[in-house]
């Protein structure tokens, strides 16, 4: 079974080919109520760390640097991927985030870190 790693707007409606929907940022979206979102969980530990999302929001790095910061951040702890690994492992994970544009997030590049860990994992195996 091919892993299936999805991406999406918090604020979008959910569907039953969701599986699993965590929120993956470091803050809570303001004004909102953990009742009022159709999320499982919200996991901080796979989210940029504090510093790489202020230097990120203020336009100090490009998008390249970013990324390059951010999967280092991820590779020096890849413990925080576990979790998100062991959803996927069972089913369908859909990352979730407050950022108007997912696309432009963090996301993409923790998704195709996800992937690659699976890939890794099952060339090991």
């Amino acid at each position: 079974m091919k892993p299936v790693v999805a991406i999406k707007r918090l604020y979008d409606s959910a569907s039953a080919q969701d599986g699993i929907r965590l929120l993956v940022d470091r803050l809570w979206p303001r004004g909102r109520k953990r009742e009022d979102l159709d999320i499982d969980d919200w996991y901080q530990d796979a989210s940029p760390s504090s510093g790489l999302r202020q230097c990120w929001h203020r336009d100090e790095l490009t998008h390249e640097a970013f990324a390059h910061a951010y999967r280092h951040e991820l590779a020096s702890n890849p413990a925080c991927l576990t979790p998100l690994l062991r959803h996927v492992r069972n089913g369908t994970l859909t990352l979730l985030t407050a950022s108007r544009d997912p696309a432009q997030s963090h996301l993409p590049i923790l998704r195709q870190c996800l992937l690659e860990a699976i890939a890794e994992e099952d060339r090991q195996c």
